[in-house]
């Protein structure tokens, strides 16, 4: 079998004799070993095949410390995932328990590292979603790794990666293991989430090994690492041996974050940035919408406020009036104007509208006032698929875009179109709706990482942030959806939001102008959303937004506090009646 070159075999089990047995197992080579696991090749003359065997560095101290390890590690050997190494033997040699698992063609991954030629992040990244699944299947079945490193992982000959068994956290999980239904042990329980949290960390501690070209902290022991992890800061560096992306490097850093609100809350949600971020790479930076496709189809784009068909009602008895005052009340449901302009800008509208319709008014002049009815049936009426708690907070966040797309228009100068900076400034928040309604707890861990608990650590930007958690920005999100729609390019440019780490730049052209409006209104409504705000520092909060456009949009700040305020006034009056008849 090949295997790892090793030229420090290490310290036999006790017991064994020169002629490097353990008991029945002939040992035939230590594929890697830390400081509290070794993995070794051995050969198993009753099965008649070679095995991967998986040992502690030190033996049980007493009998009921073997009798528990050998518990936790029988509930182990029952798990079966594909990922993960099946388990085929558990017993005790010369008073050394151990776990066998079938000798696969490959390599460990230590033996890929030792050969000197580091995976691409994309490989990096899949290797690591590998292990994750089997992991998550792990902690699910309420057990822990306790030792995930590189000598624990095999990468098999189609390259995909397999969790090797872990020797470790067997006797730390056999209270939970073997406890009942009805008696579970609170500490049993915490050791488990504590174990599982440590699993975590060892996995971004590997991450980071394959991404930077050599261990973190200087320190090959990962378990040594990981102690030193809690107190201690780690982070990608700039000078890597490859260059690793922005969204990838924002993953990577997560998972080694030292304080532990900021970390993943579970392999699967580490699984799923990675996911998110290979998607998008596989497809040039559209794979992320593979993520939203089924939830799309099945719950809706978004839900509709309460008093759709009021509204609707109204909006189709106004025929005599004014298009405008139609189109008033239907951008005021962020659901409805967006299912208008989707499926205007379908192909069979596309002729009606040179670069796409971007406007209300001219999607109901297309389609017909009686047109509105079919569409509004489309939609699922509020709060959707969503449970209480989290329709509560996709309704703060919509009351926060329709609060930016008031002040957009507001702001919009004379000689410009303000339905499209209302439109613009809403389509600018189409990506943190979508995360809100169709990933409620993702939504929720960016929430946290961008505006953490008082007294933590300085918060991430949106941006990076939700690189973290789904793997991609929310604008590339929001982006990907839009085209999806049948918006053009002109519209999918305006959609991208002003960085806040870059300095605000003179618009170029209309189309620049109105994204700057629909930027600087899309921050200010966030502000005044912010805890910061809530605690009384609004005004400072609103100044900060108006220094950073006052030259490209010559905007002053009480003009900017004047558009937010009126904006938030229009928003909490505007669907009242019709909300009070629903």
């Amino acid at each position: 079998m090949p295997a790892a070159p090793i030229t420090t075999p290490g310290t036999l089990p006790a017991g064994s004799s020169t002629s490097r047995r353990l008991g029945r197992f002939e040992l035939r080579q230590l594929l890697g070993k830390s400081s509290r696991t070794m993995v070794w090749l051995a050969h198993d003359p009753a099965a008649g095949a070679d095995r991967y065997l998986t040992l502690p560095r030190r033996q049980p101290t007493d009998a009921a410390a073997l009798e528990a390890w050998l518990r936790g590690a029988r509930h182990a050997a029952r798990l079966s995932h594909p990922q993960l190494l099946p388990i085929v033997d558990v017993g005790v040699e010369e008073r050394w328990p151990f776990l066998a698992g079938p000798a696969l063609a490959g390599l460990t991954l230590e033996a890929h590292l030792a050969g000197g030629e580091l995976p691409s992040p994309a490989q990096a990244a899949q290797w690591l979603c590998d292990v994750l699944q089997g992991l998550a299947f792990v902690h699910e079945a309420g057990l822990a790794h306790g030792d995930v490193g590189g000598y624990s992982v095999l990468i098999d000959p189609q390259g995909r990666a397999l969790l090797l068994p872990g020797a470790d956290a067997s006797a730390s999980q056999a209270a939970a293991a073997g406890g009942s239904a009805l008696a579970v042990d609170p500490d049993a329980l915490r050791s488990q989430r504590d174990a599982g949290a440590r699993d975590l960390q060892a996995c971004g501690l590997l991450l980071h090994r394959l991404l930077a070209g050599q261990p973190a902290l200087d320190e090959a022991d990962p378990p040594t690492a990981l102690a030193r992890l809690d107190r201690e800061i780690v982070r990608l560096g700039w000078t890597t041996p490859q260059p690793v992306p922005d969204a990838l490097r924002a993953i990577a850093n997560r998972a080694t974050e030292r304080e532990p609100q900021r970390r993943y809350l579970g392999a699967r949600s580490l699984q799923r940035a990675l996911q998110g971020w290979l998607d998008a790479q596989a497809a040039g930076g559209d794979g992320v919408l593979g993520l939203l496709l089924d939830r799309l189809h099945s719950v809706g784009h978004l839900p509709a406020l309460p008093g759709l068909l009021a509204r609707v009602s109204t909006v189709v008895a106004m025929e005599q009036q004014r298009i405008d005052e139609m189109a008033e009340l239907i951008i005021q449901d962020p659901a409805l104007a967006f299912e208008l302009l989707r499926q205007v800008n379908a192909a069979q509208f596309a002729a009606h509208a040179a670069g796409g319709v971007t406007t209300v008014r001219r999607a109901v002049q297309l389609f017909g006032v009686q047109g509105l009815r079919p569409v509004a049936n489309g939609l699922r009426p509020w709060p959707g698929a969503l449970s209480a708690s989290n329709a509560d907070a996709l309704a703060a966040s919509m009351r926060e875009a329709r609060v930016a797309a008031h002040v957009a228009r507001t702001l919009c100068p004379a000689d410009m179109d303000g339905e499209e900076a209302f439109l613009l400034a809403l389509l600018q928040s189409l990506g943190s709706l979508l995360v809100r309604y169709h990933f409620p707890e993702e939504a929720e861990q960016i929430h946290r990482l961008v505006e953490p608990e008082s007294g933590g650590a300085r918060g991430m930007s949106e941006a990076a942030a939700a690189c973290a958690v789904i793997g991609v920005e929310l604008d590339a999100l929001a982006m990907a959806v839009a085209r999806h729609w049948g918006f053009d390019e002109t519209v999918l440019h305006a959609m991208r939001r002003v960085s806040l780490e870059a300095p605000v730049r003179a618009p170029d052209h209309r189309a620049d102008t109105l994204r700057l409006l629909a930027s600087a209104a899309v921050e200010a409504a966030a502000a005044m959303a912010s805890r910061e705000a809530r605690g009384g520092g609004g005004a400072a909060a609103l100044a900060r937004v108006s220094q950073r456009y006052a030259r490209a949009l010559v905007l002053g700040q009480n003009e900017l506090l004047n558009a937010v305020q009126q904006a938030q006034r229009s928003v909490d009056a505007a669907l009242r009646p019709l909300d009070a008849a629903a």
